[in-house]
């Protein structure tokens, strides 16, 4: 299936946002926390540091490293470098060092844009390093004349790379075109009917391609631009708050955060209209009472953020998942079997890709590039290509899309697309480690945790701090296991692969501990202890086990929180949980809670809760 569409995709991003500047300049372009710019003071920041990075060297196809924090510099710099005609490549401040620097390598950037603070940790990995203030100022002794700038962007030009986990070892740089930019843009403001009055929201990582329909789209439209100050971005509470408080009309959310966010009480007349989601798959349908439009999105990076798009409709059909929607304008979807013939309605197939919104191919990676991106074979067009995307998927009666999850062992966990070669490459440097593997475990319906198997070395016993450490040296927070379970030898199939089906469960006795184990010792430490078994996905903790070092995280400790408080009638705050984050301490914060509900309630109150509580444990034998 496709979708063609026509639009002014003649015109580049940076020609866009300048004509708004003139159009609209002393509008509010973007905010950052109580500092903002105009669209007058964006673009003309963004060309002072264009007419420096061109004077350097920077064109068509040119890469240019952008290591900033979330700030005006950040939108300033990447706007910049988008103006003078280079591309420019994401480099999250959070990743660790090391693979930085081979980003910068791999991806041949000669030339790092960054803040003052953050000069020592990348300036020795490239030749020429410019400075900005956190307003996106320059902070260069030699300040440059503000001029029109003469660069020629043509739609086949790079606009910016971006790195994804690949099944080598190391991670592969993705080429995203102008072409693929352009088209986004277009059809992102036809088809959410963007205008000035709007304001998004900027959560995502920069590195992350969710952040380029986070930005480009609105400051092409004269709308502003929200970015998230201290904002805790897996706590759905506090995101909701920051929505409603900012007045945010337009918001993407990972799936994961959009699920728990979206089942929050909202208020009836708030400014949310649409609430973007994708990046995993979706497993709920929106309350009938949500007051906003929620949208799925489907894309891999590869294709310029997204290729499918489609409203869900509250609760409609309970018996399947969420469709991700329709193919996006100028976007081919084919749903192809193993003889790459289309699949009928209904039938399983892998998802091919085709369109404007495809990348050019992998960075320096030719051989990856053919064997991804293909010759159509459903079009006369010579140049015309698929991205074999290794999704698997079915049309449903009325057109739209079903998800159905990977053709490979590629893991999607927290919105991640995640390589499990890399993890794995990782483990095994580690002296202790003799051999490893890593696979996803599905906790729940949409929750998925990364569980690491390892063969240890002769009498060695890492402790699980020890592992995760030495881990998150080397790879980002999202890429970190939640567990690590001890195996003799790797279980083997009649092929000599690893037999995933024959991998244990991750219990008490087999996990990597920092202390023995230690069971509970009251009634209620034991109900803890297993409703955050349950959560974690292992047969049994300790008492003493802190929760965020078994692989839970802020996302995670909301349900654990929803639970408890269901369980025992009680509330606890997420800050609780940071501040009492063993069973033992959990329990001791619990009966505290219940002993204060109950003195302050009349008797035949406090007997009433008494027996809900007691029926509840009573239900449960």
């Amino acid at each position: 299936m496709e979708h063609t569409a026509g639009g002014p995709l003649n015109e580049c991003v940076p020609q866009l946002v300048t004509a708004q500047a003139a159009a609209t300049p002393d509008a509010i372009a973007v905010t950052h926390g109580k500092l903002s710019l105009t669209y007058k003071e964006l673009d003309q920041r963004a060309e002072q540091l264009a007419q420096g990075l061109r004077s350097l060297g920077v064109g068509p196809d040119v890469t240019v490293g952008l290591y900033l924090n979330r700030s005006l510099a950040m939108v300033a710099g990447a706007l910049a470098i988008l103006k003078a005609g280079g591309a420019y490549l994401p480099l999250d401040p959070t990743y660790p060092k090391e693979r930085l620097m081979f980003l910068l390598k791999d991806a041949e950037a000669r030339i790092l844009v960054t803040g003052h603070s953050m000069v020592d940790g990348l300036a020795a990995q490239s030749e020429h390093v410019v400075t900005l203030d956190p307003e996106g100022r320059l902070l260069a002794h030699a300040q440059y004349a503000f001029e029109p700038l003469a660069v020629e962007v043509k739609p086949q030009n790079l606009a910016y790379v971006i790195y994804t986990s690949g099944s080598t070892g190391q991670p592969k740089g993705v080429e995203l075109t102008h072409e693929g930019l352009n088209n986004l843009v277009v059809w992102h403001r036809h088809a959410f009917s963007v205008s000035p009055r709007d304001r998004a929201s900027q959560l995502a990582a920069l590195s992350f391609d969710a952040a380029v329909w986070e930005i480009w789209p609105y400051l092409t439209s004269g709308a502003s631009v929200h970015l998230a100050d201290g904002l805790p971005i897996d706590d759905p509470v506090a995101v909701r708050d920051w929505l409603v408080s900012r007045a945010i009309t337009i918001c993407f959310l990972p799936t994961p955060l959009a699920e728990l966010v979206m089942r929050l009480e909202w208020p009836r007349k708030g400014a949310l209209r649409v609430m973007l989601t994708g990046a995993d798959t979706l497993h709920h349908y929106p309350p009938r009472k949500l007051p906003f439009q929620l949208v799925n999105n489907y894309g891999p990076t590869e294709c310029t953020v997204v290729a499918t798009s489609g409203t869900v409709s509250p609760e409609e059909h309970l018996d399947r998942l969420p469709p991700i929607g329709r193919p996006i304008d100028n976007i081919q979807i084919y749903i192809l079997d193993e003889k790459m013939q289309q699949a009928p309605i209904g039938e399983i197939g892998e998802i091919y890709v085709g369109g404007r919104g495809l990348a050019r191919g992998y960075r320096n990676r030719p051989e990856l590039t053919s064997e991804k991106f293909i010759p159509n074979p459903f079009t006369t067009e010579s140049r015309a290509r698929l991205y074999k995307t290794g999704d698997l998927a079915r049309y449903l009666p009325d057109g739209e899309i079903a998800f159905l999850g990977r053709v490979d062992e590629q893991i999607k966990a927290r919105g991640f697309r995640i390589e499990p070669a890399e993890i794995v490459k990782v483990l095994d440097e580690h002296p202790a480690v003799q051999a490893s593997f890593v696979v996803a475990r599905e906790i729940e319906p949409g929750d998925k945790r990364l569980v690491a198997y390892l063969v240890l070395a002769g009498e060695a016993q890492p402790s699980y701090t020890e592992m995760r450490n030495f881990l998150a040296a080397r790879l980002p927070e999202y890429m970190l296991p939640g567990i690590f379970v001890r195996l003799t030898a790797l279980p083997l199939n009649p092929s000599g692969k690893v037999d995933r089906t024959s991998l244990p469960d991750p219990v008490a006795e087999n996990t990597l501990r920092d202390h023995a184990l230690v069971k509970p010792k009251t009634a209620l430490e034991e109900r803890v202890a297993n409703i955050v078994a349950g959560l974690l996905g292992v047969q049994q903790v300790s008492v003493e086990d802190n929760f965020f070092l078994l692989g839970g995280h802020s996302l995670l400790g909301a349900q654990l929180l929803a639970r408890l408080s269901n369980e025992f009638h009680i509330e606890l705050s997420l800050h609780s949980l940071f501040d009492a984050p063993t069973v033992e301490r959990l329990s001791q914060q619990i009966e505290a809670l219940f002993v204060a509900k109950l003195e302050a309630m009349s008797e035949e109150e406090a007997q009433n809760l008494i027996g809900v509580t007691s029926a509840d444990r009573s239900d449960r034998r």
